[in-house]
């Protein structure tokens, strides 16, 4: 993540706010699941969740493999692990994390891909992903909006209405060489009382060519899922038995 791309305010409200969109984890987890057992090679059951955030998607992969996930926002990676106390959680930049060791199935979800920002840092990561898979594995990445999807000015508003929670969190994106900066504003109210705060988060739109290129870079074969998880597409990537 870069510097304008920090949780620590929005990360208790993160859940609340996607469950109020009707966020499916579990339709998603499964979709996800069946394209790493049409595409695998590798024999063993053990996946690395990258981006993990507060562990939404993890909780449902676990039903078909030994997971662990790593972040790099400690305010999520507090929240994944309060919420699945018994998975093991790794702190680490996509760019440059080093396990020591390699899974046989490796994903990087709800386009945290993009937060790396350039062409240059979105091979890096993927070399670094790569190099933590095993031969015949697989690796699932899901892209943020394409450049000609990107729409500078859109806004956007997301309401929660619990007993206890009421927020209304609304975005405008600015556009900028490429990268799209949500600037969002939260107003939220508990029976502790109301605070209002604002978060931004910087996203690459890469090209799909620009995808497909590190991808390759990285030592992987390829394969498009041009709807995906929620219409943005998926990246699955094949690593080589030999």
């Amino acid at each position: 993540m870069t510097d304008h791309a920090s949780y620590a305010k929005s990360a208790a409200y993160y859940d609340a706010i996607y469950a109020a969109r009707g966020k499916d984890y579990a339709r998603e987890a499964e979709y996800v699941h069946v394209l790493i057992q049409r595409h695998t090679r590798s024999p063993g059951r053990t996946l690395l969740d990258v981006a993990c955030g507060t562990g939404g998607h993890i909780g449902f992969l676990r039903e078909h493999y030994t997971v662990e996930g790593l972040d790099l926002d400690p305010a999520m990676l507090a929240l994944a692990r309060r919420k699945h106390s018994d998975i093991t959680f790794h702190r680490g930049d996509i760019m440059s994390f080093d396990l020591a060791r390699q899974f046989d199935a490796i994903v990087c979800l709800f386009s945290s891909i993009a937060y790396v920002l350039t062409v240059p840092r979105l091979e890096q990561a993927l070399l670094t992903l790569s190099r933590h898979l095993s031969p015949g594995g697989v690796v699932i990445v899901e892209p943020f909006l394409k450049p000609e999807d990107v729409r500078p000015g859109y806004l956007s508003a997301d309401f929660v209405d619990e007993p206890d929670l009421k927020i209304a969190r609304m975005s405008l994106v600015d556009v900028k060489e490429g990268v799209a900066s949500l600037n969002f504003h939260y107003l939220v109210a508990t029976p502790r009382g109301a605070e209002y705060f604002t978060e931004r988060h910087d996203l690459a739109a890469f090209r799909h060519q620009d995808y497909l290129e590190a991808f390759r870079a990285a030592g992987l074969i390829v394969v498009y899922d041009s709807e995906g998880l929620i219409g943005r597409g998926l990246y699955v990537g094949l690593k080589p038995l030999v």
